[in-house]
Parts: C-alpha cells; structure tokens; sequence
C-alpha cells in the first residue's frame, strides 16, 4: 500500500529466521512525528541509521504498545538521540522502564539467550514519559488492549491503527495472501483478548490501515479482527478437544491440525512461508499454546 506518511523500518535480529519479523513505525503527518515500538536496545543503530536516511531531525513521541524488550528495549536510546521526545506506554509499564532490572530478569528467564541478543533495557527518565492528554491533542489516541500482555495498548492516529500484537502476528506470503498466527502469552486469558479484539474492531471511522508489530501492514481493521477472533477461538477450541484426549505430544499435534482447520495458518500458508522463517513460527507457536493449555486447564467448563 502507499502512504508517504508511514514507513516501516525493519529491525532483523542475528537469530536464524528474525528478519522481517519486528516493525518499527515512523508516522510523520504535518508538524507531528513519532515512532512505535524502537525495538530492542541491540539494534537501535540500525533504527537511528534508518531515521537518518529518512531525514527525521526531530521526533515528538516514542509511542509503545508493550514494554516487551523486542519492542521497548531501546527507549532510553532514542530518548537520549532525541532529546525533545517523549514516551508513552500504559501506566503499568512506567515503572519497569523506571528501573528495568525486573524486566530484564524476567525477559531472561522466559527469553533465555535471545534475551542476551535483544540486549538490556536502560532505565528511561521517570520526567520523560507523556500522560494520554498530551496524545489526545496531537490527534493520537491510546486504546487498553490487554491480551498479549496486560499493559498492551494499540493507537490511533488519523487512519491507522497500531495494532501492535493484539491481532496476533502477521506476515505477507509470496502469492500475496495472508498468513496469521495469535501471539499468546504464557498467561493468557482468553476473555480479555477477545474482549480487546472486539475493541478495535468497533473504532469510527474504521482505521483503513493497520500496522503490526510483527510484520508490515495491512487493509481493513474490521476484517483483520474477525480473522484474529475467529483463529483465537479456533486455536483454543482445537487445543481443548486434543487434550482431552492426550496432553502428549500436543505440540506436534496441534500443528498437524491446524495445517487442516486454520486457513490463516494452514492450509498451504504456513509452507508458503520463507524456509528460515518455519522454525522461527512452530517455535511460538509451542509458547502460544503454553498460555492457551494454561487457560484451558483452569477453564475446564470453557
């Protein structure tokens, strides 16, 4: 799609298959600029580099829709590059970007070694954070999207949603289709993200573009939510009846029917993807279905 206002800025990781994988967005629309989601702290000179090759002097907002460390671990980077800038996340998030130390040791123990590969998060100036007023009158808007994580927020500005993860994941396929997957956590409940889902899909006017935080960007807010809610039920719904007959080998099993019954998943999507990308994908798709069993299992009734 062409929108000379919003460019994607691709952070690739040195991990086999992370590339086009995390999206930084740069919004310039009149007087206002701003970012969402700088990424990891390890790959903040690709960022500055990319902002430079796109003329961007001065930056209003670093906007976060999580403070995971693949999209806020560089915050305290762009802020001392852009010294006028502020941030913003969910007020559940300021103070782990405060003093970080919590958040790195979590990212640590649930990331492992790709959390040394993000690199750690420096504390961000408590002065430097921007209150939601301060958005609303440039024309952006905060919208609590819990479900990915329970300090998600998606934005909107003008006629794009930064959706972050609340639709899950995305990426375009060589014949042009759609794949999609959700982007569970560990702890996941299920009524929240539905519920989050449900909020975006419901935005006046409807955003005409939306923009993932992994990967790219697509047309139409309300069809990517039907398509979101419809595979989130689906994933849960096919989980549960596998379990109820074995727990064993669920991971295998789970993907070996969702090739059948997913057709944002499945059914030739998921082999369309890039060879590099496949293990990268059945990888979170094991840590979605961590949260998912996990919900289940204290849902017995559904």
């Amino acid at each position: 799609m062409t929108d000379q206002s919003l460019s994607l800025i691709d952070l690739d990781q040195p991990i086999p298959g992370h590339r086009r994988f995390i999206s930084c967005w740069l919004r310039r629309a009149g007087e206002l600029t701003f970012i969402v989601d700088p990424g990891p702290a390890s790959t903040i000179p690709v960022l500055l580099a990319a902002l430079e090759r796109l003329s961007v002097s001065r930056l209003d907002f670093v906007l976060l829709t999580h403070i995971h460390l693949d999209h806020a671990g560089g915050t305290n980077e762009v802020l001392e590059a852009f010294p006028g800038v502020k941030v913003h996340c969910h007020a559940a998030g300021i103070e782990h970007l405060v003093e970080p130390e919590r958040l790195w040791q979590g990212s640590v123990e649930v990331l492992g070694d790709t959390a040394t590969v993000y690199g750690r998060p420096r504390p961000v100036p408590a002065e430097r954070f921007a209150a939601d007023g301060e958005l609303r009158q440039r024309g952006i808007r905060p919208i609590p999207t819990p479900g990915h994580a329970k300090h998600h927020l998606a934005y909107t500005h003008g006629d794009v949603l930064f959706a972050g993860e609340a639709f899950g994941t995305s990426q375009e396929l060589p014949s042009g289709r759609i794949y999609m997957r959700p982007a569970t956590p560990q702890r996941f409940f299920l009524d929240q993200a539905l519920a989050s889902i449900d909020r975006l899909a419901t935005i006046e006017p409807e955003p005409r573009i939306v923009a993932f935080a992994h990967h790219g960007s697509r047309l139409g807010a309300r069809a990517l939510a039907a398509g979101a809610r419809e595979q989130m039920l689906r994933w849960v719904a096919v989980a549960r009846e596998l379990l109820a007959k074995s727990a064993d080998d669920l991971d295998e099993r789970m993907f070996a029917r969702l090739m059948e019954v997913d057709p944002l998943y499945g059914q030739g999507r998921f082999d369309e993807l890039d060879e590099d990308f496949k293990p990268r994908e059945r990888h979170y798709l094991g840590n979605s279905l961590v949260g998912i069993r996990g919900w289940i299992e204290s849902n017995p009734e559904g």
